[in-house]
């Protein structure tokens, strides 16, 4: 297990109790200390949208709920190769493939995997996988296709889940982080804020990450789809979000934490201030089903803050 700054639940819990300039503060000295002005980027192509047989509460691709999202089968593969090749050019450092449903099939794992290996070979490690609960054996064949991440959230902490989800456990997503750990995969494993969770929720679920030795964090923050269960609720406010990032960076000194979904509308105005609440990594371009702000403005936003991409980073 990582070192921590913050090292108990009791501990974290007064945190709560910070002003946020304050926790702000705390939380930046540690990003500057572990990783200077180096930023980590990643961008996703969404590879198949929507007809999920999962009911998560938030997500517009889920079959159970009637939402106006763009669904589509399997990608083509030219236009999967063309996508990964623009995104190579940029100081992407991992290139995120990403299809909805519980798993991939293994018929369409092969399909995908014959896509991959017309690639140059150079661009391989910096693609990643976000497949569902894959099988061992399909975990083994993009390994064997020298792919390195595995992508699978565990969303919340295990005893706020069952709220969020009832056809699938946490239980079984963590089940699913072992393997593709088990399997030599380097873990991209985060979460989603403003489902209705508490403080005491969000900190468990920080220290479930924390036992799980995760390095990789994905942060993401609800960006209300019409039609889910959750559609009416109201997004998280920026200084409630920084918190988050903040009190994170403080029980995960290490750990990259990736700003992901949601950022637009959470942030906004306010989105330079992330990286004073400790994230060292960000998620550029669109997200699965809603817009972002797109790459030039995300890379001019890290340019006027002095903070630089590097494709070697994590």
């Amino acid at each position: 297990m990582q070192d921590s700054f913050i090292t108990s639940l009791e501990e974290a819990k007064k945190l709560l109790d910070l002003p946020t300039h304050k926790l702000l503060f705390l939380a930046s000295k540690i990003r500057q200390a572990n990783f200077a002005s180096k930023i980590d980027l990643c961008a996703i192509i969404n590879c198949r949208s929507g007809n999920c047989s999962m009911n998560c509460a938030f997500c517009a691709q889920s079959s159970h709920y009637g939402t106006n999202i763009k669904t589509f089968p399997l990608l083509d593969g030219k236009i999967l190769v063309e996508r990964i090749l623009t995104l190579a050019k940029m100081p992407v450092a991992h290139i995120g493939l990403v299809t909805s449903g519980a798993a991939l099939s293994m018929s369409e794992l092969e399909q995908i995997l014959h896509i991959l290996a017309k690639l140059p070979a150079k661009i391989m490690p910096r693609i990643c996988t976000s497949f569902g609960r894959l099988s061992d054996e399909g975990l083994s064949l993009l390994r064997e296709a020298k792919i390195t991440r595995y992508h699978h959230n565990l969303e919340t902490t295990s005893s706020y889940y069952p709220k969020i989800c009832q056809t699938q456990t946490w239980q079984s997503r963590k089940e699913t982080v072992l393997k593709a750990k088990n399997t030599g995969f380097s873990n991209c494993t985060g979460g989603l804020f403003g489902l209705g969770e508490g403080w005491l929720e969000r900190i468990q679920f920080a220290f479930e990450l924390r036992d799980l030795n995760i390095q990789n964090i994905p942060l993401n923050f609800l960006h209300p789809q019409p039609g889910t269960p959750l559609g009416t609720r109201q997004p998280l406010t920026a200084e409630e979000a920084l918190r988050i990032i903040a009190i994170f960076r403080l029980i995960l000194p290490t750990a990259t934490l990736r700003i992901c979904g949601g950022r637009p509308i959470t942030f906004q105005t306010r989105e330079a201030e992330i990286f004073k609440a400790d994230a060292n990594a960000l998620m550029i371009g669109d997200y699965l089903t809603t817009a972002g702000a797109g790459p030039k403005h995300d890379l001019e936003l890290l340019a006027s803050l002095g903070l630089k991409a590097t494709i070697d980073a994590n």
